[in-house]
C-alpha cells in the first residue's frame, strides 16, 4: 500500500453530540473562524448537517478535510461500501477526506482483514482519500496492518487526554509509523478544573483547553475539539499557537490515572 497522501491536519472540529441546528451552527461558525478538519460519524445522525453548512459556507472543498466513521452495523463487506456512499451523500460530497472504522466488530463478528480489505476498496474506488481506524487497542491494530500495511492506515483515533494518556496505544501506533488522533482531549472539561493545568494556562496567559489541546499537538497528536459557543471556538483554535516547556509537559505526563470515560458494553475491546 502507498503511504498516505498529505497528514491529518493537527487541529479540526468534533461534531458528537451535536444534532440539527446546533451543529449546523457550530460548522458554520467553525469554518467562518478558520477551523477546515471537520470529523462526524454515520452515529452522529448529523452528516447531513454537517453537510448542509459546508455546502452553505464560501470555504471550497479543496480547503476541507472531511472525516467520517463507519457504524459496526455496517462493517460486512455488502454494507461498507453502500453505507459510506450514503454518508457522502449526506455530506454533499463525492468523497471524504479521511474514513474510519468507527469501533471495532463487536464479538469480532466481522473479521478485521474483511472490514480494513473493504475500507481499502473503497479508497481504491476514490470514496475516501485516507482510510483509518478508531477505537482499536494494540492487538486490533496489528490485525489492520496485516490487512492493508501499517503505511495505509492513516490513523487511531482514541480517547486520549492528560487524565488518560494511552501511552502504551500511542507509543506501538508511533513505532508503526501510525499517527494518532485525541478524542475528548479535554476528558467532558474534567481537565478545565485542573490545578496542574490551571497554572501552567496562568503562565501563559491561556485557557485551561488551550492547554490541553496543545499538550496533546506537542505529543504529535490530531486533536477535535467540539464546541457550540463562538467564543470557544475561536479560543481552542488559539490552542496551535501555544508552546508549552519540556518542564510544563512532564507536569501533564504525572496527570495520567487511567480515567476512561468512554468504554460502551459490547463495543470496547480490551484496553491495555
Amino acid at each position: 500500500m502507498t503511504a498516505n497522501l498529505s497528514p491529518i491536519p493537527a487541529f479540526g472540529l468534533g461534531t458528537f453530540r451535536l444534532k440539527d441546528q446546533v451543529v449546523i451552527d457550530s460548522v458554520s461558525q467553525a469554518l467562518e473562524l478558520g477551523y477546515r478538519l471537520i470529523d462526524t460519524a454515520q452515529i452522529y445522525g448529523n452528516e447531513a448537517e454537517v453537510g448542509q453548512a459546508i455546502a452553505d459556507s464560501s470555504v471550497p472543498r479543496n480547503e476541507l478535510f472531511i472525516t467520517t466513521k463507519v457504524w459496526t452495523e455496517n462493517l460486512a463487506a455488502d454494507k461498507l461500501i453502500p453505507s459510506l456512499k450514503e454518508s457522502l451523500a449526506r455530506l454533499r460530497t463525492d468523497h471524504v477526506d479521511l474514513t474510519l472504522i468507527h469501533w471495532p466488530s463487536p464479538g469480532g463478528a466481522v473479521p478485521v482483514a474483511e472490514f480494513m480489505g473493504t475500507l481499502a476498496e473503497a479508497k481504491a474506488q476514490g470514496l475516501t482519500r485516507q482510510i483509518g481506524v478508531s477505537n482499536f487497542n494494540i492487538a486490533l491494530l496489528r490485525e489492520a496492518i496485516a490487512a492493508v500495511g501499517a503505511g495505509a492506515i492513516a490513523t487511531n483515533q482514541i480517547e486520549l487526554h492528560p487524565y488518560l494518556q494511552n501511552r502504551a496505544v500511542a507509543e506501538f501506533a508511533r513505532s508503526q509509523g501510525i499517527h494518532t488522533t485525541s478524542y475528548m482531549t479535554l476528558a467532558y472539561g474534567k481537565v478545565l478544573g485542573d490545578p496542574v493545568v490551571g497554572a501552567i494556562a496562568q503562565a501563559h496567559g491561556a485557557t485551561p483547553a488551550q492547554v490541553a489541546l496543545a499538550w496533546a499537538m506537542q505529543r504529535g497528536y490530531a486533536v477535535i475539539p467540539s464546541s457550540t459557543q463562538r467564543d470557544n471556538l475561536a479560543s481552542n483554535l488559539k490552542a496551535q499557537q501555544l508552546t508549552l516547556t519540556d518542564a510544563e509537559m512532564a507536569q501533564i505526563a504525572t496527570l495520567d490515572r487511567g480515567d476512561r470515560l468512554v468504554n460502551p458494553d459490547g463495543l470496547a475491546p480490551a484496553w491495555d
